[in-house]
């Protein structure tokens, strides 16, 4: 087994260019849950405010259920499909100067281009995990667009402590998730 990286948020530039595709890490710090609803709109319009707040952080594509007590409590945080968000993320990751991106399935070209460009990676949280997931998340420290776009759809800003993930994109350039198509076509063109 691969050994696990721990990372603190946010993130260190010398140890973003280390990662490489298969690393197993531990994530902690604070980071941000989005859906679709609030990449349009931070691509849409540069917001001064959260362009600070997000700086070398990550942000995670999740859809979290929370409930509010004495506060905001998230029960439920599994990833969402990320390549939704494929149009939006490159100008994101550059205005924004995120360093990670986290969520189920991948991205597409101009993405994994962007990452290069910016040296930032893209991390795959395991989908089926919601409420174990969700017990990685310590705190929630602010929300943002909640009366806007609802709970789901909100931007979340929240404390994460040893938060699993495995890089499947990194900085260089290189894909899981293509590497996994190309072998997939390699084997079907084998059994014909």
């Amino acid at each position: 087994m691969t050994e696990k990286i721990k990372l603190k948020i946010p993130f260190n530039e010398k140890e973003i260019k280390e990662l490489n595709t298969g690393d197993f890490v531990e994530l902690t710090g604070t980071i941000f849950l989005g859906r679709d609803k609030v990449h349009k709109k931070l691509s849409e319009r540069i917001d001064e405010k959260l362009k600070e707040k997000l700086k070398g952080k990550m942000i995670y594509h999740c859809g979290p259920i929370a409930k509010k007590e004495e506060k905001w409590k998230i029960i439920s945080a599994g990833p969402t499909t990320s390549i939704r968000v494929e149009k939006f993320m490159p100008k994101i990751i550059e205005e924004y100067k995120i360093k990670g991106i986290m969520g189920k399935g991948g991205m597409g070209k101009n993405t994994l281009k962007s990452l290069k460009e910016n040296n930032a990676v893209y991390f795959l949280a395991v989908g089926g995990t919601a409420a174990l997931l969700a017990k990685k998340i310590t705190e929630v420290k602010n929300v943002f667009f909640l009366e806007e776009f609802g709970v789901p759809e909100a931007l979340w800003e929240v404390e994460i402590k040893d938060f699993p993930a495995i890089v499947s994109m990194d900085s260089k350039g290189n894909s899981l998730h293509d590497k996994i198509k190309e072998n997939s076509i390699k084997k079907l063109s084998e059994l014909k």
